[in-house]
């Protein structure tokens, strides 16, 4: 076990090292760390540019893929049923939200 004085001896030994050491490497060290961080710092952004392109053709082919499904289900529904929510999309989004509720109060469970 160590006494005061021989710790406080050991970290001024070591902080002389480390004074020593930084000196050393100079410009050179600074240049280098300096040169790693840009790396690191590309690396990190290349990686996400390609993240969020692969993300952003997925989510393209996804949506594509559901918009022609949905437009296939609309051209099935007679009475040109498609062409009247292009032009009245309000009154969709109203009756779906009064659907959506009525759904909601019958199938929730009565509290008594």
């Amino acid at each position: 076990m160590m006494n005061d004085k021989a710790f406080e001896n050991k970290v001024n030994r070591d902080i002389d090292r480390a004074k020593k050491d930084i000196a050393t490497l100079g410009d050179d060290g600074v240049a280098g760390l300096s040169r790693k961080a840009e790396k690191l710092t590309a690396d990190a952004k290349e990686m996400v540019a390609g993240r969020v392109k692969a993300f952003n053709k997925e989510m393209g082919q996804g949506l594509s893929q559901y918009n022609t499904k949905v437009q296939n289900y609309a051209d099935r529904v007679p009475g040109e049923f498609s062409k009247k929510i292009a032009k009245y999309p309000w009154v969709t989004i109203t009756m779906s939200l009064a659907f959506g509720l009525l759904l909601g109060v019958l199938l929730k469970p009565s509290r008594v």
